[in-house]
């Protein structure tokens, strides 16, 4: 897709990490959809150090919290994974903020062999532990989902067998990806301001 097609996202937009100029196809999807300017910006990085599949949020998540110049915050890392067990009890501190959060989750899922490698973002909350059969709340004002594997039977040893250089590439993608939204956000906000004054 090129730049004029910028303005016309839909609600749900999805690409193949691999793709040729990936990282700024997904920068435009994410300067669409993520407010980078509201108060209470909050990355939730959803999964498990102790599944190769699963790790997808929580690596991701690291990479977030290593760039300097990525301000907001980050819940859910390789060291404090964000998962099962305490997802409701943090999610419910997130929302107990005298600030309203607007929450990015980000997730692996299964999907069609055919769609592996992809990596969709939408609005709307994700639903994590469906792919395991979980019962767990929806998180997200917007939602990033890597599929890294099959879904459809033994979703808990398809994870498990995942590779971990699909997790892996697939969280530098996004990270990568969200970092570049971020700045060339910043420098919009710049010539915007730039231009106002120059008009006065």
């Amino acid at each position: 897709m090129n730049s004029s097609a910028i303005n016309t996202i839909s609600e749900s937009s999805t690409i193949y990490y691999k793709e040729t100029g990936a990282v700024w196809r997904l920068s435009n999807y994410f300067i669409e959809q993520i407010p980078f300017d509201h108060p209470n910006l909050v990355f939730c990085c959803i999964g498990t150090d102790r599944s190769t599949g699963d790790a997808l949020g929580p690596m991701t998540g690291s990479f977030l919290s290593q760039l300097k110049s990525f301000p907001f915050e980050i819940v859910g890392t390789l060291d404090n994974p964000l998962h099962a067990l305490n997802i409701e009890e943090i999610t419910d501190t997130l929302l107990s903020s005298s600030i309203a959060p607007y929450i990015i989750a980000i997730d692996a899922c299964l999907g069609n062999v055919n769609n592996i490698g992809q990596i969709i973002v939408q609005r709307g909350p994700l639903f994590p532990g469906k792919a395991v059969k979980k019962d767990l709340p929806p998180i997200g004002d917007v939602s990033i989902k890597a599929i890294v594997n099959i879904g459809g039977f033994m979703e808990y040893n398809v994870l498990q067998s995942t590779r971990l250089s699909l997790t892996y590439d697939m969280g530098k993608i996004i990270s990568r990806s969200l970092l570049l939204a971020w700045h060339r956000y910043n420098l919009k906000v710049i010539n915007n301001s730039n231009s106002n004054a120059d008009d006065n």
